[in-house]
């Protein structure tokens, strides 16, 4: 399988063509190349060991890249699903020392990176790759990717607020709504289920506030086909062939 997903390095640098350092870091999926950029002038990017601050600086197949003094690669592409325990942030370094996703899993995926994030506290499904082109298509609004979480929150919800959470709610960064909610009968607490294509920073509990209401926990059970079904909490395991190609096929016929 492996052997399917690999990609030629001497085709990914147009044969064996020196490639713009943006690029080359965009495609090891890390961010987007205006992304990149800014890393850039920000003097985070490191070639051969020395800060690159020049926009138009070139690469190759034999040079070392690191971003924020993690050395990155654009080699073989891998994909990973992971499902996130609490208390575990998506972020590569963390100067308080907190525990990252990237403890979870092998050294050999330690180059991956998430596509998007899920705040501390919120837990479930969560895609890490290198393949800075899929990233990119995902994150992006007009794919409009779905994802599902099952929330447990301090009171119940009232008809009218239920109603208001799918027309729109006003936050600090625009008009956000759920594509769907549903109140979940599974025992005594508060819990609904939610669907919703909005990426924005922890929009599902800002929402809540807005009502005056708290979300106690927050699940993710499903992002656009990927499932933590059969994952248990804090496990990992790599994407197939067949989940890959699935999303191919999805992300062509959005373009």
């Amino acid at each position: 399988m492996k052997e399917d997903r690999r990609i030629n390095s001497e085709e990914s640098f147009e044969n064996n063509q020196p490639m713009r350092l943006n690029k080359y870091i965009s495609n090891a999926g890390v961010c987007s190349r205006r992304a990149a950029d800014k890393l850039i002038e920000d003097g985070k990017v490191r070639v051969n060991g020395k800060v690159v601050t020049n926009l138009g600086t070139k690469v190759t197949l034999h040079d070392k890249v690191k971003v924020d003094n993690e050395l990155i690669s654009t080699g073989e592409k891998l994909y990973v699903l992971i499902n996130k325990p609490r208390n575990v942030i998506c972020t590569r370094n963390d100067e308080k020392g907190r525990k990252s996703i990237l403890d979870l899993l092998p050294e050999k995926f330690h180059h991956l990176y998430p596509v998007g994030r899920l705040d501390r506290n919120t837990t479930g499904v969560l895609l890490l790759t290198n393949d800075g082109t899929l990233t990119q298509n995902l994150l992006h609004p007009t794919k409009k990717i779905n994802k599902v979480y099952k929330a447990k929150v301090a009171k119940q919800l009232t008809q009218l607020e239920l109603n208001k959470m799918v027309d729109g709610v006003t936050l600090e960064d625009g008009v956000s709504k759920f594509d769907k909610i549903v109140e979940l009968k599974e025992d005594e607490a508060f819990r609904y289920g939610i669907e919703i294509h909005s990426g924005k920073n922890r929009v599902i509990r800002r929402m809540f506030e807005s009502i005056g209401n708290e979300v106690l926990k927050l699940d993710r059970v499903v992002f656009h086909t990927f499932s933590k079904k059969g994952i248990p909490m804090g496990a990992w395991r790599e994407v197939t062939k067949k989940e890959l190609k699935n999303l191919d096929v999805y992300l062509r016929t959005k373009r």
